[in-house]
């Protein structure tokens, strides 16, 4: 039941100031965050190259309230675009965004994120790699999706996220499972209500296998964002059946979680890809992994008591 509450508390600017003081949050926080700085994300990203892990890098940041925050985010993905290139990391490391962080929901927001991402992804390009659409609440799927289409017009690499626990998603994946098109799923990590959204952990997860087959039987390139030993056992198994080869589908899984299972699945010749945050703006992010798994409270909870 602490799921709800940590999502909750995630769009709270009070409870935000009171986790951004407690002594103990900056350590906790820096094993889920690459550093607050581009050269600590690099830093990060060059070690799991070096252990055969790719990456996503997600520059923090979302429901922005002005413009002038939407370019913010736009140069420091011109920035992290023109490192990857510097460093030669092009083929190992793409980047994520979140819409809302370029404008989504401000007047005009459709259009002022497309003309925001969209450099940004002509960056990627040039720099040997891609970007991936976040995706955020119900309430963004529709504009998110149409962006997706017209990124795709010009740069069909652009990939897109699906949520499993929203109603919709198994049409969205049927959409989706064309060729060249790369949609990572996962199961959701957001507040959503009852009318778009299961809400019971069992719906979501058999919700998920369900468009896990539908992506995996198409034909485009599935990433399976999960750490859920069972939809990876899954995941492995469906591949055989289809016939994919282990450079036609990948694993996702966040920035120090379950780092064991990351190194298994590459030391079995799985193509494995680390999803890596960095910035100032980590308390959003921050919450939603403390509600998306037990352990990752338990964690927080366990550094709370032992150095307070």
């Amino acid at each position: 039941m602490l799921g709800p509450v940590l999502l909750a508390a995630s769009r709270s600017d009070g409870i935000r100031r009171i986790v951004s003081a407690a002594p103990v949050t900056r350590p906790v926080v820096d094993r889920f965050v690459a550093g607050e700085r581009l050269g600590e994300c690099l830093t990060a990203v060059r070690a799991l190259a070096g252990r055969g892990i790719d990456v996503t890098i997600d520059f923090l940041g979302e429901d922005i309230t002005d413009a002038s925050e939407a370019l913010r985010t736009r140069d420091a993905y011109l920035a992290l675009a023109e490192a990857l290139a510097g460093e030669g990391l092009g083929e190992r490391a793409e980047m994520s965004v979140k819409l809302s962080a370029f404008g989504q929901a401000l007047p005009d927001g459709h259009d002022l994120a497309y003309r925001n991402v969209l450099p940004v992804v002509e960056a990627a390009a040039e720099a040997g790699t891609t970007v991936t659409l976040d995706m955020e609440d119900h309430t963004t799927v529709d504009s998110t999706l149409a962006i997706l289409g017209e990124l795709r017009a010009r740069f069909p690499q652009t990939g897109a996220v699906l949520q499993s626990y929203l109603f919709r998603t198994e049409e969205d994946c049927r959409a989706l499972a064309g060729e060249g098109s790369r949609v990572r799923l996962v199961k959701g990590a957001y507040k959503e209500p009852a009318t778009v959204a299961y809400q019971d952990k069992h719906e979501v997860d058999r919700a998920y296998v369900r468009c896990l087959k539908i992506l995996m039987a198409g034909k485009g390139y599935p990433m399976i964002g999960s750490h859920d030993p069972r939809m990876v056992a899954i995941t492995q198994e469906l591949a055989h059946r289809c016939g994919r080869k282990p450079d036609e589908y990948e694993f996702q899984m966040l920035y120090g979680i379950r780092e064991a299972e990351q190194e298994r699945l590459v030391a079995e010749g799985h193509r494995m890809r680390a999803y890596v945050p960095y910035g100032t703006d980590w308390y959003g992010y921050f919450m939603r992994r403390l509600a998306e798994r037990p352990a990752n409270l338990a964690f927080f909870l366990r550094s709370l008591l032992t150095r307070g």
